[in-house]
């Protein structure tokens, strides 16, 4: 943590979030860089580095006021995301720095008002990413199943582009050139995708298999985190439901 003498600006770095969240710093980053493109802030504004202790290199790193620390983790696991706000809940209640107590009535009224806007400013961006987080939370439990296309359809991006993304990520791939999709197990063990091998007759009466691969509710919440541009329709979502009732067949 820091904190600026100028205007008492308390930030958290990113590397605090990656341990308190237990992930890995540059993907951290990665995040925070995607953030901050994404509402439109300059990285430059929030970047700092930090010298490696092992080996005396410079590292790049990012230091978040609240606002965004709580927009960056919206996101992430509840359980995560409690972390963070109990972080700065600790924060908060630190003591301000004595040379900053106001000496004046007058720098009294503009340091109540300058922390006024703070909260308002905070209590805006919070407004905006809880409806965000709970409705994560809420579609990650829901029930039914989507083809890819239709994963695409209810996220608002291209298809091709989930696809590219799915396949470069290591959620589906195909084997031996095949036509179809498989699904990664991995993926099919994290609740993210089901995988099931059907049977068809084609035109000529052969009985054939298919593999088909459908994206499940925990799986689209996840996508919409991490595809770039992805957003969820709700309304989609429900228009585009399967119904699932299996357990996912593991995939050799």
């Amino acid at each position: 943590m820091s904190a600026s003498l100028a205007n008492i600006t308390v930030t958290m770095s990113s590397r605090e979030i990656a341990e308190l969240t237990g992930k890995e710093h540059r993907n951290v980053t990665r995040d925070i860089e995607k953030m901050l493109n994404d509402i439109g802030e300059g990285v430059l504004k929030f970047e700092h580095t930090y010298k490696n202790e092992q080996n005396g290199q410079e590292y790049r790193c990012y230091n978040l006021p609240k606002d965004l620390t709580i927009t960056l983790v919206a996101g992430y696991r509840s359980d995560l995301r409690l972390k963070i706000v109990r972080r700065w809940m600790e924060l908060e209640a630190a003591p301000a720095p004595a040379s900053k107590v106001p000496t004046s009535f007058r720098e009294a009224l503009l340091l109540a008002a300058d922390q006024q806007e703070k909260i308002e400013a905070q209590e805006k961006a919070l407004a905006v990413v809880t409806p965000k987080a709970a409705a994560l939370d809420r579609i990650s439990t829901a029930d039914g199943s989507y083809g890819l296309t239709e994963a695409a359809k209810i996220l608002q991006v291209k298809p091709k582009a989930l696809i590219a993304f799915m396949a470069t990520s290591q959620w589906i791939y195909r084997r031996n050139n095949g036509k179809n999709w498989l699904a990664y197990q991995a993926k099919i063990d994290a609740g993210y995708l089901w995988h099931k091998i059907g049977t068809y007759t084609d035109p000529n009466g052969e009985e054939k298999t298919r593999d088909t691969v459908k994206v499940l509710p925990k799986g689209l919440a996840k996508l919409a985190q991490l595809v770039p541009g992805a957003k969820i329709d709700p309304n989609l979502m429900q228009m585009e439901a399967r119904p699932f009732a299996k357990s996912p067949e593991p995939v050799s």
